[in-house]
């Protein structure tokens, strides 16, 4: 899912075959023997194999469930999504906002024992700069990353950047990467971090195996180690949670929730999460070029039933990127399902009987599962509804050449509304696979990007929202909860809105 959840950046999240490794083919990192530490190893259940270890370059979910706590940015999120330190203790801004100096822990070391200093911030920043990798995109306003010593980084910006922290902080693929560790390759499958836990062992098809960081700058995890099995399959991973096989899982069958949550055996948590799911028509195509058709299939689909066919009534409809809880939240419901409406607009373009290829993927079941439900709702316009479900590094190739008329998918891990709205929606935007342009909306969002009056900003953000909504450039549909499950002897353990997977205070009972 786009996110980089699918993520498509922030920002898609994509699984498929490691490169270079055959299923079953194990990788031992530092002759590591697979012993568990003293603290407990946890084992978790996640529902896909990420496709690399490598940070700034992978966009799958799964990737960064194991990512997670495996490297650190800057600054991080806390439980209310507010940017904390970080590997950088402190940061100032200069009086033009143009500015920002941070300064370094002192005596962080990668897993390998070298020392983390100010140039591998600035290694990490130009690697993603002038690869261009996928979230290059978050320093567009940076004009210059420089160490003048060991603990201190300067970021200059060509303008006033009010979420710079937010792009350095808001998830892993902005992590800090050791430079040996990348140019030697190893960094896909055996990577190198300064976080709270190292990769010690990956089976591709598998598992993976981390072992506590035991020098970790925040203090050594009282886990001695988590170990990620791959299961795709919801009563699978939760059988494996109830027999203890496993103590952790996020693979939790929707329609059990509401039974899971009187269960004393295991303790779920279910929160009100950041991300969206979304549809989205090629407007490089007839006739979804015409605005009219757009808001026409935003008027036949029905939310409602999608929410409960997809997650048993646990997500949110929400006809806009972001949900209630949020502090950027903007009413709307323009989008109520009403056929007449539809039709009447279908007219108005002169448009019937047609076909529409709808772009799911395999690898997210829901994506299917919708698709099938909106094949229904568009039957009385005229609409054939062809479904492909392709895997999910498919998808992406088929997104990111156009080869679709109407794709679904999600974006995750959302704190600023310019990481999503402006990737998304600008004209230039990194991920507008639907190629959508309107000068008002970007106008708009440029402006977003450099005011640094949050309650004008948050004004700039609800107009664009609406615009975008309007003119149907993506579908919204709900806000999904973030569920998991974990054994009662998991303890330290919270669920959070931006599903960042953290294991480094938790530990083991008995």
């Amino acid at each position: 899912m786009n996110k980089r959840i699918t993520a498509a950046s922030a920002t898609a999240m994509t699984f498929f075959l490691l490169a270079g490794c055959s299923a079953g083919e194990s990788v031992d990192i530092d002759g590591a023997d697979g012993a568990s530490p003293t603290g407990g190893t946890l084992v978790a259940a996640i529902g896909g194999e990420p496709d690399q270890l490598d940070p700034q370059k992978t966009s799958s979910y799964f990737s960064f469930e194991v990512l997670e706590n495996v490297f650190d940015t800057l600054v991080e999120p806390d439980e209310n999504l507010e940017m904390q330190p970080a590997l950088a203790e402190s940061w100032t801004v200069s009086d033009d906002q143009l500015t920002w100096t941070f300064t370094l822990r002192d005596g962080v070391t990668f897993h390998d024992g070298s020392p983390f200093t100010s140039e591998d911030v600035v290694y990490s920043y130009d690697r993603i700069i002038d690869e261009e990798l996928s979230n290059a995109w978050k320093f567009a306003a940076v004009t210059d990353v420089t160490a003048p010593d060991d603990t201190t980084v300067v970021i200059t910006v060509a303008q006033p950047t009010p979420n710079l922290l937010s792009n350095l902080g808001g998830f892993k693929g902005m992590a800090i990467v050791e430079k040996d560790n990348v140019e030697s390759g190893d960094i896909t499958t055996a990577p190198v971090g300064t976080g709270p836990f190292s990769v010690t062992e990956y089976t591709a098809g598998d598992h993976i195996s981390l072992t506590a960081n035991p020098d970790y700058w925040g203090g050594a995890p009282e886990l001695g180690g988590v170990e990620y099995r791959f299961i795709s399959e919801p009563a699978t991973a939760l059988a494996a949670l109830q027999s203890g096989e496993v103590q952790w899982t996020d693979v939790v069958p929707a329609q059990q929730v509401e039974q899971l949550q009187s269960d004393d055996a295991i303790e779920l948590g279910v929160a009100p999460s950041s991300d969206y799911w979304y549809l989205a028509l090629n407007e490089a195509r007839e006739p979804w070029n015409d605005v009219r058709v757009r808001q026409a299939i935003a008027y036949a689909i029905d939310r409602d039933a999608i929410v409960q066919a997809t997650s048993f009534g646990t997500a949110v409809v929400n006809q806009l990127a972001i949900p209630e809880q949020s502090v950027w939240y903007t009413e709307y419901d323009q989008y109520s399902t009403d056929l007449d409406t539809a039709k009447e607009l279908m007219a108005e373009a002169g448009v019937t009987g047609m076909s529409l290829d709808l772009l799911a993927t395999s690898d997210y079941p829901e994506t299917v599962t919708a698709a099938q439900i909106i094949a229904s709702n568009l039957e009385p316009l005229g609409i054939t509804v062809n479904i492909r479900q392709p895997d999910f590094s498919t998808w992406l190739d088929e997104q990111n050449s156009g080869n679709f008329d109407m794709l679904m998918m999600g974006w995750l891990g959302n704190i600023d509304p310019d990481d999503f709205y402006y990737s998304q929606h600008h004209t230039d935007g990194a991920s507008n696979a639907q190629k959508y342009s309107n000068a008002e909306v970007d106008s708009l969002l440029d402006a977003g990007r450099v005011e640094t009056d949050a309650e004008a900003r948050k004004d700039l953000y609800a107009q664009a929202a609406t615009i975008i909504a309007d003119e149907a450039s993506y579908i919204y549909l709900y806000n999904p909860s973030v569920v998991q499950a974990w054994s009662p002897t998991v303890t330290g353990y919270e669920a959070r809105a931006d599903r960042a997977i953290r294991f480094r205070d938790a530990a083991l009972a008995g």
